[in-house]
């Protein structure tokens, strides 16, 4: 073999072993510093109180909800009408009315799924629910609401999750649900907490999940080990990513995978908030540690892949907000799946969610009261 053969081969495998180590590090983007010079335009669209999530409709209007229990319909022109008959829920801290999510059948049934924690005499607990979106005249209501999952057991502090994502056929839907400030919790596979669920549209349990012949949590629990995990989507590849806050550091985007097991509290790429250390994602091989991660943190809300016209440059970014740092944050993803932080725009607020319009318009909402409802497009 050619001389030159033998140092391309082993050039070859030297890479390969250097994208692999890279992998199983992780890169840490905590460092990063946010741009003040954004390439977009944000116009204020409307305001409300401690609003919490975006989700579009069909037709281009928006429901937005409202930490302490209320749901709103929403123009592009920021009218806005309170939709009625929305769930008690128990608003403290960070709990509340979290997520709300469009069936991928709204075109034919109108149904919506809406997640919050409710008021329970054994403490509050983590509700999916759904129910039907109904029009009269120019009122907006909820009909034939129905809870199709309710956390077991109840009672905790915050650190919720609550986010509601479907998988590219619409046949599924998948639920993250944080440890509730019992980080134990997400290491038992008997509590539903520190997982991801994966359920059918009704709640049902699919008969295709790692551990589908069980009964209960286990049967629905798709990924353990979890903290806090507030971002939930699916890539324009079929992947599904998660982002959850990790404790004094180390937050984290992660693949993914059935099955698999992401290490909390056993491991973290922070610390306690009294100071005591954890181990990191490096002590423990058998665990999956996160591709990407930040120390100090950036404390993700908000997740959305990016694959409309308006900003051709981002397809298949990942868009993030950030709380902490009052920014929204693009992450690109290399050719062997590699995500890694492209840019971060100062906002000047708390960016609590992230959404895209049908005309590939970015949507923000800040987390404050009033927080204002953003419409992001390429500046002029």
């Amino acid at each position: 073999m050619a001389l030159s053969k033998i140092f391309m081969r082993l050039a070859l495998v030297v890479g390969l072993i250097a994208t692999t180590a890279a992998h199983a590090d992780g890169i840490n983007a905590g460092g990063r510093k946010a741009s003040a010079l954004r390439p977009f335009d944000a116009r204020s669209v409307a305001e409300f109180d401690t609003p919490w999530a975006i989700a579009f409709l069909p037709d281009g209007r928006m429901l937005v909800t409202e930490k302490p229990g209320r749901i709103f319909l929403v123009t592009q022109g920021g009218k806005k009408i309170q939709i009625g008959n929305v769930p008690a829920v128990a608003a403290r801290g960070q709990n509340g009315l979290l997520d709300i999510a469009v069936s991928p059948s709204f075109a034919t049934t109108s149904q919506i799924y809406l997640t919050y924690t409710e008021p329970s005499g054994e403490g509050s607990r983590l509700v999916l629910t759904r129910a039907v979106l109904s029009f009269a005249n120019d009122s907006a209501t909820l009909t034939d609401r129905t809870v199709i999952w309710r956390q077991t057991p109840a009672g905790g502090g915050g650190q919720p999750g609550g986010i509601v994502a479907f998988d590219p056929s619409g046949a599924h839907l998948f639920l993250t649900v944080g440890d509730r400030m019992q980080p134990n919790s997400a290491q038992d596979p008997r509590q539903a907490r520190g997982k991801v669920l994966r359920l059918n549209l009704d709640g049902a349990t699919p008969s295709d999940n790692p551990m589908a012949e069980d009964k209960g949590v286990p049967a629905q629990t798709w990924t353990t080990g979890h903290r806090n995990p507030y971002g939930l989507a699916f890539a324009p590849d079929g992947k599904l990513w998660l982002h959850e806050m990790g404790p004094r550091g180390g937050d984290e985007l992660n693949l993914i995978e059935p099955g698999k097991n992401y290490g909390w509290p056993l491991v973290s790429n922070g610390d306690n908030y009294d100071g005591t250390p954890i181990p990191r994602h490096a002590t423990r091989p058998d665990l999956t540690s996160p591709p990407l991660y930040w120390d100090p943190v950036i404390a993700p809300a908000g997740l959305v892949f990016y694959d409309g016209p308006m900003f051709p440059q981002w397809k298949g970014s990942a868009l993030i907000g950030g709380l902490r740092v009052q920014a929204l944050v693009r992450v690109a993803f290399r050719p062997d799946g590699q995500p890694d932080e492209a840019e971060r725009w100062d906002m000047g607020e708390r960016i609590r969610d992230v959404a895209v319009a049908p005309d590939g318009a970015v949507w923000v909402i800040e987390d404050d009261s009033p927080g204002r409802l953003l419409r992001l497009t390429p500046m002029k």
